[in-house]
């Protein structure tokens, strides 16, 4: 994979805080064009082809990851959380995390955690990230405060970037979504030159993890007619899953349902088809959390929507797992659909519902 994926995971990211990761794309999307587009709260976009006659294509990622927010500050110096998109306590017990200066100066720390000597006897309950809080070594409220602290920081997972022995899976935090927004960095850089049969509106939306915020501006800045979402959705593989919930090294996933969007039946039949013939390999994927072509599909008189699913274990945690396979899958996909999006391929998909 290209420098870009693991430079994007490296940076810290929470819903609204996506100000280094857009400056990052910013700077990645100029080298491939110079018509860039960016909406009142964040999202950017580079544009390629855009005086075509065809269908305009979105394609989209999102550059925030989920992680926690700063919201008090203890006598004995410990920091309260809140947390910025879906994540369960538990998870995130005894973690490195980092608190976030705006100016990206961290200031470290760990959440506090009872070692089993002193919960014998007591009744295990699940925690909510919220009842979490973060020791940043401070010995009381005004010295949390000379080391930096302040309510409304970002709190995110240090990250442990590293391949497997077997160099084929990469362990990171924030492939959900930063994959996503390296893999648009990818499709404008490979398809610059091409001469496409549609405008090309390739980036990144902000705040997908509290709400598809980003995805309802930026679709109505670009009014597109084709929406494709790329995101990481959680493999069951390493658990008990089945044939629809995911495994590493089985393509991409054509996500037919989520909760909120039911992929539509031209586009499912399209991709099925183009995947088909051109060997790419795909799997089926029921999901019951949503991505930012739920909101998209709304816009207007309606998009035609798709997720381009990549696989990946452990997402909403401090870590995850995708593979190398996956990933070029992904890119084979996105790549076959942009070029087969002319008026006439469009208007046969859209008629059919």
């Amino acid at each position: 994979m290209k420098a870009y994926y693991k430079d994007l995971v490296n940076l810290p990211g929470a819903p609204s805080f996506e100000k280094h990761v857009k400056q990052y794309m910013k700077k990645e999307i100029e080298k491939s064009t110079k018509e860039i587009v960016e909406d009142r709260l964040g999202s950017i976009f580079g544009v390629l082809n855009k005086d075509s006659k065809g269908p305009k294509v979105m394609l989209a990622g999102h550059m925030d990851e989920v992680g926690g927010m700063v919201t008090g500050i203890t006598k004995e110096g410990l920091i309260k959380m809140t947390n910025l998109g879906g994540m369960k306590g538990d998870v995130f017990l005894s973690q490195h995390m980092i608190i976030y200066t705006d100016d990206l100066e961290e200031i470290p720390g760990i959440t506090a955690s009872k070692p089993p000597h002193l919960t014998k006897g007591q009744k295990e309950e699940t925690l909510k990230f919220d009842e979490l809080l973060l020791d940043v070594g401070a010995d009381d409220k005004e010295h949390a405060e000379k080391l930096g602290v302040k309510i409304g920081q970002q709190i995110i997972p240090r990250n442990n970037y590293v391949v497997t022995k077997d160099k084929k899976k990469h362990i990171s935090k924030a492939w959900d979504n930063r994959f996503g927004c390296a893999m648009s960095l990818e499709i404008l850089e490979r398809l610059k030159n091409e001469d496409l049969p549609c405008s090309l509106y390739a980036g990144a939306t902000v705040q997908e993890e509290v709400g598809l915020r980003g995805a309802a501006t930026a679709v109505g800045l670009v009014d597109p007619d084709i929406f494709l979402a790329v995101d990481c959705s959680p493999c069951q593989d390493s658990f008990d899953g089945d044939e629809i919930s995911g495994k590493l090294n089985e393509g991409f996933l054509v996500r037919f349902y989520d909760p909120n969007a039911i992929m539509h039946r031209g586009m499912k039949q399209h991709v099925e088809q183009l995947a088909k013939e051109n060997n790419i390999k795909f799997q089926y994927y029921k999901s019951m959390g949503g991505t930012d072509a739920a909101r998209a599909q709304l816009h207007g008189q309606g998009v035609v929507v798709a997720t381009v699913g990549m696989p990946a274990r452990y997402i909403h945690s401090t870590t995850s797992m995708i593979h190398e396979a996956d990933y070029q899958a992904v890119r084979d996909m996105v790549i076959a659909l942009i070029k087969s999006f002319d008026q006439t391929t469009y208007e046969t998909i859209k008629s059919n519902v």
